[in-house]
């Protein structure tokens, strides 16, 4: 086919353009030069001449006429002057042309240089560049010059923005560290807002949360000196943000160079302008998937057109926001829960330092009150009628006192008594939106009460009275773990009430009655089960003065073990003895649940069977005395005293004092296992908070995989913990591990688990965590059984790591050594550290990343 015209003419003038750019700037100088100069010189000189010549030519025969001979003279003298002017133009021109190719010789030489300098610096910067192909024919030095300046610019302009670039990369890196090493929200905020201010030289950047879809408040700020603050302004009925709801859910940032162009509504434009406002950047803020706040940034000064590289480091760190405070959040909810566990275990050791009942409550109502930061805690004594008198206060200054008020509640008896007598817990955040009836919220006003907190206080199973805290600054969003700590605090204080009224009693019997109330007050200071019961051997034998007394727990089958002893020196020790008893059958179990008390003053006169006489003399026993000792409200063992020297007589008063020895010491163990059980759920969470922050040092994948195993095994006291990594469904690797010397190190180890099948793969990416105390009692199969053994494994404990929402790999625990029961709170310890080290992992890899960026861009 043939060309188009167009076509053929492009071409053309290509070619044209080409073969123009083979002539030296030189040439094309000295030829313009020589047009300039000497053309116009021959030109006025060659029509002198022809003009000349005409004007001879008429001339002549007019001459001619006058006379031959002078014609021929003055023709003869016209030719001659004619021929010197045309000599002379010609010289003239000659002498011009040289001059000006001179002059621009000497101008073109600088360009030359120039060119020829810049062709050197191009050919070192980029020797293949495009340029070399395009131009490669030129020999025009303004052409070349011209091509060379146009790439130093474009090599300049991206030199300049690699930089910018890897200055933001570096920003964002140390601002996400400076984030991550704040360990509440609200340093997290104010970290954030000041130091983004400081490195891109804005006016203001301030932080803004959501109360609701139509509302929020500006929570953190960091603003120029001269500036209007809006750090705590609430806005209502957000406009200008409500139709960017659902775009900014979705991660839109919203970047307005000049609100006066950007299609404002007149109601957003005032509201920017209040804050003087004239160009603004805005990024959300996402906590999991919900959008939390927004990150803004305002300049004031003057307007400004972002930049990408300004807008993309804005969203980046408004993500990183969101996953501090994340953390930040949940370190906040473990510090709150062991803060919570040890302020329950210090009032309770308050409340029950105190042996009698006045004091009790003074020391209930004064710890409760500093324990909750609340204004007023009262504890509500009733009457058989169910009317009721306060029977003791704590209150901040400023507000009414009550103590000794004497309440009729004619609103109470109509169905909340047996309510509270089941255990009723009623928190109440705001008195007027709570459907009270007009008696109630009259008399909760008399007491100046905007919310309140009630829980009830049974003593001999019985309702006493109420705890209430009163809150009369404002209304009180109680939180779910302060109405728990409120409720367990009520229970032990009838548990207090309980003691304080029987040693109450007992005070009052005498000398008996002292020894009872200084054993069971040795009792009590104990705080473990161990303790109580060594207390409780060593301070019976001292207050009866006999040989031997010692606690015998119950196994499953009524089997049990001496697991307290204390006897004098010159008889057998029976600590630890395993003693089946063929005479312990059901009837006596029923008798000592029921609160049986034996005593015996001669084992061989009250017709004791031959085995039960033959263990006894086992251990030298000629009287004894047997109290049930009740623990959860089941027979947990028996208190026992020997007297082996002789028989005895026991008196009435021992035996009472023994069996109520032996109930203190049901009650003791009760309260040292909550005490226990708190105090490890404190530890726990004092535990998590120090792994995780261990695991959050460590900025790469290797780090924090080998942080977890050293710190998970040193926390669960277990043999091996290992890190398994998975890259097929049957296919994996572990790439972490910490084990106790002896046990085989399993360290890279390859691992084809066939009986790993696609179930247990969803089933681990939905959170399954599994515990296997004995790997041969769980129903396994024998290759999974198999492997296992090679690992010397007894018991472990699985949990998966999930990393970027995916199933990364599952977070180990071996016991080799036994078998292990794992504990739920071991579990679920267990379970946290595992989610944590998927988040970490998400953080590891994003930082990684950035500082990879930052390596390429240097």
């Amino acid at each position: 086919m043939s060309q188009s015209f167009s076509q053929i003419q492009a071409r053309r003038n290509r070619q044209q353009k080409l073969w123009q750019q083979k002539w030296s700037l030189k040439t094309k100088a000295i030829i313009w030069a020589l047009s300039i100069s000497a053309l116009p010189v021959v030109a006025i000189g060659t029509a002198t001449y022809y003009y000349g010549i005409n004007l001879i030519t008429k001339q002549i025969p007019q001459v001619r006429q006058e006379s031959a001979k002078s014609s021929i003279e003055s023709e003869l003298a016209l030719q001659g002057q004619l021929s010197l002017l045309l000599t002379g133009m010609g010289v003239t021109a000659i002498l011009a042309g040289a001059i000006a190719t001179f002059v621009a010789n000497q101008a073109i030489n600088r360009v030359s240089k120039a060119a020829a300098t810049s062709n050197i610096i191009k050919n070192k910067l980029r020797p293949d560049s495009e340029y070399n192909q395009t131009f490669i024919a030129s020999k025009d030095e303004l052409v070349i010059l011209e091509r060379n300046i146009n790439l130093f610019t474009e090599m300049l302009s991206g030199l300049l923005q690699k930089e910018t670039e890897a200055d933001y990369s570096q920003l964002s890196i140390k601002i996400t560290r400076w984030v991550r090493e704040s360990f509440n929200e609200e340093d997290v905020l104010k970290t954030t807002s000041e130091e983004i201010r400081k490195a891109l030289s804005i006016d203001r950047v301030t932080i803004f949360r959501f109360n609701s879809k139509c509302n929020g408040t500006f929570i953190a700020e960091s603003v120029a000196p001269g500036l209007p603050k809006i750090l705590g302004v609430t806005i209502s009925n957000t406009g200008f943000e409500a139709e960017y709801i659902e775009k900014y859910q979705n991660g839109c940032i919203r970047a307005i160079d000049d609100i006066y162009q950007a299609n404002l509504s007149d109601g957003d434009i005032e509201l920017l302008e209040q804050f003087a406002v004239k160009s603004n950047l805005v990024a959300p803020i996402l906590k999991g998937k919900q959008l939390f706040g927004l990150l803004i940034a305002h300049q004031c000064s003057r307007l400004r057109f972002w930049q990408q590289s300004e807008i993309d480091l804005f969203a980046h760190i408004a993500m990183q926001i969101g996953f501090a405070s994340d953390y930040a959040k949940l370190l906040e909810q473990v510090d709150s829960k062991a803060h919570r566990a040890q302020v329950f275990i210090e009032t309770t050791r308050s409340i029950r330092q105190s042996l009698n009942e006045e004091d009790v409550i003074k020391t209930t109502v004064e710890e409760v009150r500093k324990a909750l930061s609340t204004d007023r805690v009262l504890v509500y004594s009733f009457y058989p009628n169910w009317s009721g008198i306060i029977i003791a206060e704590s209150v901040v200054p400023g507000y009414p006192k009550v103590l000794r008020s004497e309440i009729k509640d004619p609103c109470f008896v109509k169905g909340y008594v047996e309510k509270y007598q089941s255990g009723r817990i009623q928190a109440t955040n705001n008195i007027y939106e709570a459907d009270l009836t007009d008696c109630h919220i009259n008399l909760l006003e008399s007491f100046a009460v905007k919310a309140n907190l009630v829980a009830p206080i049974l003593k001999d199973e019985q309702l006493f009275g109420l705890l209430i805290a009163h809150q009369c600054s404002r209304p009180r969003d109680w939180q779910k773990p302060e109405i728990d700590l409120f409720a367990q605090i009520a229970m032990q204080v009838g548990f207090a009430l309980d003691h304080a009224r029987l040693l109450q009693r007992i005070d009052a019997e005498g000398v008996q009655s002292r020894l009872l109330v200084d054993t069971i007050g040795s009792i009590r200071q104990s705080l473990n089960e161990e303790d109580v019961l060594k207390t409780t051997v060593e301070e019976v034998r001292k207050v009866l003065s006999t040989d031997r007394v010692l606690v015998y727990s119950f196994n499953a089958d009524w089997s049990g073990i001496v697991i307290a002893e204390s006897v004098v020196l010159t008889y057998p020790k029976v600590l630890q003895a395993e003693i089946r008893d063929p005479c312990f059958d059901e009837g006596y179990i029923e008798q000592y649940q029921s609160g049986r008390i034996l005593a015996i003053n001669n084992i061989y006169e009250v017709g004791l069977a031959d085995c039960h006489i033959s263990l006894l003399e086992s251990f030298a026993v000629k009287a004894n005395l047997v109290a049930p000792i009740i623990k959860d409200e089941q027979l947990f063992g028996l208190l026992i005293a020997h007297q082996c020297s002789r028989p005895r007589d026991w008196q009435q008063s021992e035996i009472d004092l023994f069996g109520q020895i032996a109930m203190q010491v049901g009650f003791a163990l009760d309260h040292a296992r909550l005490l226990q059980r708190i105090e490890a759920d404190g530890m726990r969470s004092q535990l998590l908070v120090d792994i995780i922050r261990n695991i959050r040092q460590s900025l790469n994948e290797e780090d924090i995989l080998k942080t977890t195993v050293e710190e998970v095994r040193k926390a669960l006291s277990v043999d091996r913990v290992l890190v398994y990594s998975f890259y097929a469904n049957c296919f994996g690797i572990i790439i972490a591990e910490s084990v106790v010397p002896g046990y085989p190190k399993v360290l890279r180890s390859k691992i084809h688990d066939p009986c790993f099948t696609q179930g247990y793969i969803e089933k681990y990416q939905s959170g399954r965590v599994v515990a296997i105390n004995n790997i041969h009692q769980a129903d396994l199969a024998d290759c999974h059984v198999k492997l296992l053994e090679s690992f010397a494994v007894k018991a472990n404990l699985v949990a998966p790591i999930l990393k970027d929402e995916q199933l990364f790999g599952l977070l180990i625990a071996h016991q080799c050594s036994e078998h292990r029961d794992w504990q739920q709170p071991e579990i679920d310890l267990f379970t946290q550290i595992a989610m944590q080290v998927g988040f970490t992992l998400d953080h590891a890899r994003l930082l990684q990343a950035y500082e990879a960026a930052e390596a390429n861009s240097g």
